[in-house]
């Protein structure tokens, strides 16, 4: 039962029908082409109607949908029932075979194309490259035997006018690992020949078309079909084949497969020559017959390699061996020499396309197997043989085609047969067998039945027909050209001739022409003779393995996806025997099943058995539903299956679980639901816990770190300021910053604490101007001693010093200031643009402006407390301008030391007044870095100055601007 397809779409296995009647039977079939279900089963035969378009249903979803599960678990496929032929050869080690059949048109070759892809898509998980390169070239071959083996028939755009039966051969793994084709009965004589509206086959219009310039003008050939005779009858016949794409797609195949491109350009050489053959003409004189026109023998000669002169002798004459071993030479007439060329024509295609098998027979036969070493090979056959063929005109091909349906329709019927009387038997359950018997009087009726030969049917050509009353419908045949099919009138002077051409694959095509004409004395064998041994071979081959069915059905003649004509299609049913097959399983029992697989669907129906049975077997849970419903005089109980007699139970069944289906998936929803929120509050809970137990971690670890790397910092020369600090995690970053300042500052005192006291003025002046110029100027002098009272100092001021040592100690004790900040020499600029050399005291108490030269007299005496900020550029210039709360500000240039030129005096100005302002007095001095003009008051008055640097000037001067004043320096 397919677990996914309602009964809107009707039964999806026709032994369910109600009653086994032909019209349910065409019911079901029809509703369910309607409705895009194309496949049906008939217990494990598939019966498959052709859509004629293409179908979504064959994608990786698909084929893993149906890999490793039973028939009744997905909607009938193909793939079910490959997946059945190869899990029964892995799993029994036993060989298996899928026969395809019906008519031309009905989807045969697209459904061994599909069982094909299948099988190779689900084996060799391990992608190992042999078995891949096996795969690949089981599936090329399909491509080159289309081309050369198919052709556009009125039924059939894509006609296989041969019979191909393919055995894939596995290992113990189920991994494919080589595989081998048999060909039956190639329809040659398309070659020369076809019915109105039909075509040649594929690789004559895909080498015209498809084929390159250079290689149709080296093959002596035209792009145009309707310019070759064998060709011209389908060079205008519709054909949905893209000739152009399908030559590129084989001769990749070609090379894929293994094909040299020697052998590849002979196998088109080939092709050439049977075209340029069937333009070869001959004229008779009434004595002798001549070849018209000399050039095609010529090309010929060059194509297949052989002797011009062979090849015009083949063509008009006949080598004969006498009784008394005299060979001599007989001229043919012009019907003659025309019947030979076709018969070659037919000949070296027939040869061409055996060879070609032969040769991918070469490429993926398994060689060197060991059974020892590598375990039983086991096989699946793939049967694509044409279907049962009723044309207007039936010649010999249909007799041979419609004589090997017969055949394996009888195969299909036994072999029904045994597997039901087989499986019965297996399971112990009682049957009547069904036994064939025969004697002279039913082969009498037999052949009654089959053979109709009235004399009094109008319908029939008195000694040019007969008629077989076949298992399909009666079959009307022509005897015309009946003996001359049958026979092979291939003569000897051909085969010699192509066995000693220098070509080496003609020659191998041709074994048999290196025989004399004395040498051959046996007559060869009859197409029919070596057709019949052919299927001989081929159902012994069938009955040796487990069977699997394919059933095509053609919808209609018009190749519509839409149109069901239901005479035609009832007709394909009717010889097909499918309703036959339904009444076989019908009348023994219409559902099988084993238990457990029943029980696993149908438990939820009985109380007993769900959600699992306590019972002592599976056998024993299912009587318990049996009995539950009622039906168990319905039933038979096997050893391992459950066996159920008719439809109705089995519907009451699905119709109970259908019931029942969305109770239990609400529930199991609810049940599923609860599980996975309690397992994802499950899972939060264990990660916030691991988050905090992270968390924690993290910070210890983060503290052990930095234990690590500063335990001896104490020791270190720098004491630790070399040290990288570890990165610290996103909750300890404000704790970082904080250890961070915390070890600055720790470091600083112990970098303090080694300075002599005597120093310490300097150092905090430093921290006073760095904090204040740091980035701001680029020179403030942090890298010299500060030596603060620069008037008093012998070195700076050697001439003056001592007077000024004088004058100081007067104010100090005048004004009693107990320390001085500064003091040095400097520029003082006024307000009216006057500029002279003056002496700057700073004292903790006053800021003093002193005359040089009349010993360091007090010009003029300003409170520091009057003082509310100082600004300085940014460059090297030594201007200092020192703001006042009465804006009247101080202008001056501090002047650098006599011994030390290049001193910058303007940051320890600033570092002592910024260190005394913000240590003593507690209070902020602002100070101001311009980078472009100092602004300032003076007696009230905005003032601006700016700075330029001057070549050659040696001393610092002013002058006076429209704005403001503009200070001279000289230039560095």
């Amino acid at each position: 039962m397919a677990e996914l397809e309602g009964l809107e779409f009707g039964k999806s296995d026709f032994v369910l029908l109600d009653e086994v009647t032909m019209e349910q039977f065409m019911e079901n079939l029809k509703l369910r082409f309607e409705k895009g279900r194309i496949y049906t089963y008939i217990g494990e035969v598939v019966v498959s109607v052709n859509p004629y378009r293409q179908m979504d249903i064959y994608g990786k979803d698909t084929i893993d949908a149906y890999r490793g599960r039973e028939l009744y678990e997905n909607p009938p496929h193909l793939y079910a029932v490959s997946d059945a032929a190869y899990k029964a050869m892995k799993r029994r080690a036993k060989d298996t075979c899928i026969v395809i059949s019906g008519e031309s048109g009905a989807g045969k070759t697209e459904a061994s194309k599909y069982i094909m892809q299948y099988i190779a898509a689900i084996t060799n998980p391990s992608q190992r490259a042999e078995v891949e390169s096996v795969k690949n070239v089981l599936l090329k071959s399909n491509c080159v035997l289309e081309a050369f083996g198919n052709a556009k028939t009125n039924r059939n755009d894509n006609s296989s006018r041969f019979g191909k039966y393919m055995d894939i051969n596995f290992n113990f793994n189920g991994d494919p690992t080589g595989g081998h084709i048999n060909n039956y009965l190639l329809e040659k004589s398309r070659v020369v020949q076809q019915q109105d509206g039909e075509r040649n086959f594929h690789s004559f219009y895909q080498l015209l078309r498809g084929g390159s310039d250079e290689m149709l003008e080296s093959f002596h050939l035209h792009n145009d079909p309707a310019a070759y005779v064998y060709t011209r009858e389908g060079a205008a016949a519709a054909t949905s084949n893209n000739d152009r794409t399908s030559h590129k797609a084989v001769m990749s195949a070609l090379s894929v497969i293994g094909f040299s491109e020697e052998e590849i350009s002979s196998i088109y050489q080939i092709l050439a020559s049977i075209l340029l053959l069937g333009n070869v003409q001959f004229e008779s004189d009434g004595e002798s017959v001549q070849v018209v026109g000399l050039e095609a023998v010529q090309h010929i000669s060059q194509l297949t390699s052989t002797d011009p002169d062979g090849v015009c002798k083949s063509l008009l004459y006949r080598t004969v061996a006498t009784g008394g071993g005299e060979v001599i030479e007989k001229g043919h007439s012009e019907q003659d020499a025309c019947f030979g060329r076709d018969a070659f024509a037919k000949a070296l295609y027939e040869r061409l396309f055996g060879w070609i098998v032969s040769r991918i027979n070469s490429v993926i036969e398994v060689k060197d197997y060991n059974p020892v070493l590598h375990g039983k090979n086991t096989v699946i056959g793939v049967l694509d043989i044409y279907g049962f063929e009723i044309f207007d005109n039936n010649s010999f091909e249909q007799f041979c085609i419609n004589y090997c349906n017969e055949k394996l329709q009888q195969l299909f019927i036994e072999l029904i047969l045994q597997q039901e009387q087989g499986e019965y038997q297996r399971e112990g359950i009682t049957w009547q067998h069904v036994r064939q018997t025969q004697t002279d009087a039913s082969s009498l009726d037999t052949l009654t039945l089959l053979l109709w030969l009235s004399p009094t049917d109008k319908t029939m050509d008195f000694q040019k027909h007969f008629r077989i009353r076949h298992y399909a419908g009666d079959v009307t045949y022509s005897v015309e050209g009946f003996l001359d099919k049958n026979k092979d009138l291939l003569f000897q002077d051909f085969k010699r001739l192509m066995y000693n051409s220098s070509d080496p694959v003609l020659k191998e095509m041709w074994p048999d022409g290196q025989l004399s004409i004395t040498e051959v004395t046996k007559r060869p064998l009859t197409a029919a003779t070596l057709f019949k041994n052919s299927i001989v071979a081929l159902v012994d081959k069938l009955a040796c393995k487990e069977p699997y069915y394919v059933r095509c059905i053609k919808p209609n003649e018009m190749k519509s996806p839409v149109l069901f004509d239901d005479a035609r299609c009832q007709h394909q049913v009717a010889y097909l025997g499918l309703l036959e097959n339904v009444m076989v399983r019908r009348a023994g029992f219409a559902y099988r099943q084993h238990y457990a697989r029943f029980l696993q669907r149908y438990k939820m129906t009985c109380e007993y058995t769900w959600p699992n049975h306590l019972m002592g077997s599976d056998r024993e849970a299912v009587e318990a539903i049996v009995t539950q419903h009622g039906f168990q005089d319905d039933v038979a109980y096997g050893h391992t299956k459950l066996f159920v007699r008719t439809p109705r139970s089995l519907f009451s069944l699905e119709q109970e679980r259908a019931a029942l289906i969305p109770i239990l998936v609400l529930f199991l929803q609810k049940v599923w639901r609860g599980a996975l929120a309690r397992r994802r509050c499950r899972r939060m809970r264990a990660i916030y816990t691991i988050m905090g137990c992270y968390k924690r971690y993290k910070v210890k670890a983060h503290f052990w770190e930095v234990e690590r790397r500063f335990a001896s910092v104490r020791t270190m020369a720098d004491y630790g300021k070399s040290v990288e600090w570890p990165t610290p995690p996103a909750a300890l970053s404000q704790f970082h910053d904080i250890t961070v300042t915390l070890h600055r500052r720790w470091w600083a005192r112990q970098i303090v604490k080694n300075i002599p006291p005597s120093d310490m003025l300097e150092v905090r002046a430093k921290v006073a101007a760095l904090s204040a110029l740091s980035g701001e100027r680029k020179d403030w002098g942090v890298g010299r001693a500060w030596e603060r009272d620069y008037l008093a100092n012998v070195r700076d001021c050697p001439q003056t010093s001592s007077g000024f040592i004088r004058a100081s100690k007067e104010l100090k004790n005048k004004d009693e200031y107990s320390q001085v900040l500064f003091s040095g020499f400097c520029r003082k600029v006024n307000r009216f643009n006057k500029s002279t050399d003056r002496g700057l005291l700073v004292t903790d108490k006053y800021v003093y402006k002193l005359e040089p030269k009349k010993q360091y007299k007090v010009l003029k005496k300003l409170p520091l407390d009057a003082f509310t900020g100082v600004s300085v550029t940014s460059g090297v210039d030594q201007m200092v301008a020192l703001h006042t709360s009465s804006q009247d500000d101080v202008l001056l240039c501090l002047q650098r030391g006599e011994l030390s030129s290049n001193q910058d005096r303007v940051g320890e100005l600033v570092g002592a007044l910024v260190d005394h302002f913000t240590r003593v007095r507690k209070s902020s001095f602002p100070v101001k870095v311009c980078r472009s003009a100092l602004q300032l008051h003076m007696r009230g008055k905005p003032k601006s100055v700016t700075v330029e640097t001057k070549a050659g000037q040696t001393n610092t001067d002013f002058k006076k601007s429209r704005d403001g004043f503009v200070l001279l320096v000289p230039a560095n």
